[in-house]
């Protein structure tokens, strides 16, 4: 386990030890849990923008694609 020095605002500070004496968590184990939960949260957007991405190059391959066949019918039906 690593040891970390964290500064956090008066406020944030004073919501975390509200909720973490409500909860009867230690705010190590509240702070571990916050990060773990943030950690997942960016790796799902991170994942549905590069999905994104490229499904937009798809779709641009898909086109040209469906263009290069309507050029292939168009020679056919001539």
């Amino acid at each position: 386990m690593k040891t970390l020095s964290l500064k956090l605002q008066e406020p944030v500070f004073a919501e975390v030890e509200k909720i973490v004496a409500q909860l009867k968590k230690s705010r190590n184990a509240y702070i571990n849990e916050a990060i773990e939960h943030y950690n997942r949260l960016q790796k799902r957007q991170m994942l549905a923008k590069q999905l994104e991405e490229e499904c937009h190059i798809v779709a641009d391959a898909d086109f040209e694609i469906l263009k290069e066949m309507e050029m292939l019918d168009d020679e056919i039906f001539e």
